[in-house]
């Protein structure tokens, strides 16, 4: 049987609780949430800000990245906000 079926295979594995199953959810979700945000921004700032690649970055082109950077978090802080207030 699978994990959420609640029977244990010859009784040696303890059975999660739901509050453990759910901070294991939250952890994995945020693990995964991450991993898509630093993909997202990586994308989308190399694509924006690096026009000539090479084996380094050019003081326009790190301005560039920085500025993405930082408007992408404020931007994703801001719609995390409001879909959490909006929740309540």
């Amino acid at each position: 049987m699978d994990s959420f079926s609640g029977a244990t295979s010859g009784g040696a594995t303890p059975q999660m609780s739901t509050e453990d199953f759910m901070d294991q959810l939250k952890t994995q979700l945020a693990q995964a949430y991450a991993e898509e945000f630093l993909e997202t921004v990586r994308g989308k700032c190399f694509d924006k800000c690096i026009t000539k690649p090479g084996s380094s970055l050019g003081g326009s082109e790190s301005s560039c990245i920085s500025r993405c950077v930082d408007r992408y978090i404020e931007a994703t802080g801001i719609i995390s906000r409001a879909l959490f207030s909006s929740q309540r």
